[in-house]
């Protein structure tokens, strides 16, 4: 009994074996940017590194403000003070993956 199963699952295996895979094609390579493309550096943000202690503090800037803080103790896991309002109040994530972040625009400042 047991060997008539074991062959009729092989019996039904076999055509998915006898496939034949596809033959893989290299990705090709992404387009340039178009002519007078000047990436903007004022959207990049910038990185300051700040030792306070053991701790190390890693400060994320664009156009000169303060939008998150990572905090990587010298043993433990990182965590991050982010300001999901724009209004200078930091709350505090442990992974930058966790929970659910809509998405939040500027309109406009008064």
């Amino acid at each position: 009994m047991r060997r008539l199963l074991i062959s009729c699952l092989f019996a039904l295996a076999l055509p998915a074996m006898a496939q034949d895979r596809p033959a893989l094609q290299p990705v090709p390579e992404p387009p340039p940017p178009p002519p007078g493309y000047q990436p903007d550096p004022a959207l990049e943000p910038q990185v300051t590194i700040i030792r306070r202690g053991e701790d190390k503090v890693e400060e994320f800037r664009i156009n000169g403000r303060l939008y998150m803080i990572r905090v990587t103790p010298p043993h433990g896991v990182p965590y991050y003070l982010v300001d999901d309002k724009g209004d200078g109040r930091m709350t505090r994530q442990e992974s930058m993956d966790s929970g659910l972040r809509v998405p939040m625009w500027v309109i406009g400042n008064f």
